[in-house]
């Protein structure tokens, strides 16, 4: 199949709107590119915040969606290592419309696009790429804790003798940073979860799962026992989490210690509660937020070299996917995702299938 002048795909035709189906017109595969047909779309929170608060979007109707599966259709010049029918995976780009997920159809830059393993379903490829950006940007770009990332030279050390905090490991983040973490050799993972999810997550690397109704900074200051504590990433970035992550790090004496946040479109900024305790009394800690965009030009040196890792990673089961949730429909299922994502899934990630006939 070629690349189609233009793609069915799930639109926002105005602000505050639901999405329609409807046909747009695709700009050419340029140099460097490649267009993909989408057969498997994740949705994440930015998606449905997006829509609600018109955020990141710059015209309408909008085009959502950043985290997704397909075939090569077509390959753009000065492309190297890609052929059509190849399956891959990939972040999408938010606000860039023709490389946008929810449609059948985009064209993404060749450099931030992963082959997808054979034993690996598109469903499960779907949701991997954004979620492992943002712990990329958190662990490994200075915005966040700046550690060398374990495709360079020391960096799958990096975490030796050191423990390391996760909040909200079962989310779709949490999931991706606890693999991060081992990839980066700590020593001791300690997150938080549902019971339903200990045996998931450690199976992923966490050495240590708390209760999530019983989790308080003494719980982690047990568990991580007398390790150091590098960092708390808050994969789940809301007020709660935020105070949590300042007490374990103040609950563990960790000097200069930062809880690193996620980007969650509301609220925009680290909460205040959270910063005022962090420098309430010794040790003085502080909260970093991250937004973890894999096409920003600041992060490329870490996102592209990511998509051709990813790849090796997930063949040599270094890595695992998240458990998909298919939503039937095809584009039509959009809005039935975005509100079951919106109410919120536990261990696993809402995904539809662009491509499908609903």
């Amino acid at each position: 199949m070629a690349y189609p002048l233009s793609s069915k795909a799930a639109v926002v035709p105005e602000p505050g709107a639901q999405h329609i189906i409807t046909h747009r017109a695709l700009g050419p595969v340029k140099s460097g590119e490649i267009g993909i047909q989408i057969t498997a779309t994740a949705v994440n929170p930015v998606d449905w915040k997006m829509r609600d608060y018109q955020a990141f979007i710059s015209e309408y109707p909008a085009v959502l969606g950043s985290d997704a599966a397909g075939h090569v259709v077509s390959v753009g010049p000065d492309v190297a290592g890609f052929a059509p029918g190849d399956r891959v995976f990939f972040q999408g780009i938010v606000g860039s419309y023709d490389s946008s997920t929810f449609q059948q159809f985009c064209k993404m830059p060749a450099a931030l696009v992963s082959h997808t393993p054979d034993h690996v379903s598109d469903e499960e490829a779907a949701g991997i790429s954004l979620a492992t950006v943002a712990g990329v940007t958190a662990f490994y770009h200075t915005d966040g804790q700046g550690l060398p990332p374990p495709w360079d030279a020391g960096g799958a050390q990096v975490g030796r003798g050191q423990a390391i905090v996760i909040l909200g490991g079962a989310s779709s983040v949490g999931q991706y940073a606890i693999q991060l973490a081992r990839l980066s050799g700590f020593d001791r993972i300690v997150t938080n979860a549902s019971p339903a999810n200990h045996p998931w997550l450690r199976g992923l690397g966490a050495h240590v799962v708390i209760d999530r109704k019983h989790s308080d900074a003494p719980s982690f200051a047990t568990a991580i026992g007398d390790l150091p504590l590098r960092f708390v990433f808050d994969a789940i970035s809301i007020r709660s989490t935020q105070v949590l992550g300042v007490q374990i790090l103040q609950a563990t004496g960790t000097p200069h210690g930062h809880v690193v946040t996620v980007h969650t479109v509301r609220p925009e900024g680290v909460d205040a509660e959270a910063v005022a305790l962090g420098q309430s009394r010794a040790p003085r800690v502080g909260i970093k937020q991250v937004l973890g965009l894999g096409s920003a030009p600041y992060l490329r040196y870490l996102s592209e070299p990511l998509a051709r890792h990813l790849t090796e990673y997930l063949a040599h089961g270094l890595f695992i996917p998240n458990r998909p949730r298919v939503v039937a429909g095809g584009l039509n299922a959009v809005e039935e995702a975005l509100d079951l994502n919106k109410v919120g899934v536990s261990g696993e990630k809402v995904v539809f299938c662009p491509s499908s006939q609903g």
